[in-house]
């Protein structure tokens, strides 16, 4: 059984840095992705990262967030800098076995606060 299971969140002030981790069982071909909800909205994909290294991000982040993965260890992160208070949200991680299409896995989240 897939299993995936997000660390690190917490509360922290604007401009602060935070990483975020998620720890799979076994992710080797997979392509993983972070995504957000924040308070009364909807959830809203991230960033991304391809089992070659390759990268997407949502506009808002771009320059501030990087996505990053350790195959040996099996876990996934999300380095953010700069965060402002509008990051603030639910943060989960998802896994899909191929290169595109549905997510099929997502882990509990871990709820980001950036105080202003």
């Amino acid at each position: 059984q897939v299993q995936l299971v997000e660390s690190g969140g917490g509360l922290v002030q604007a401009g602060d840095s935070l990483r975020v981790s998620c720890a799979t069982s076994g992710f080797s071909g997979w392509t993983m992705g972070w995504f957000r909800q924040a308070p009364g909205k909807e959830r809203e994909f991230v960033a991304a990262i391809w089992s070659n290294g390759r990268t997407r991000y949502q506009d808002s982040v771009k320059g501030r967030f990087t996505i990053s993965r350790d195959n040996a260890k099996n876990t996934m992160y999300l380095q953010m800098n700069s965060l402002k208070p509008e990051d603030t949200a639910v943060y989960y991680c998802a896994a899909r076995t191929g290169p595109s299409g549905e997510y099929n896995y997502w882990g509990q989240g871990t709820k980001v606060t950036v105080s202003s």
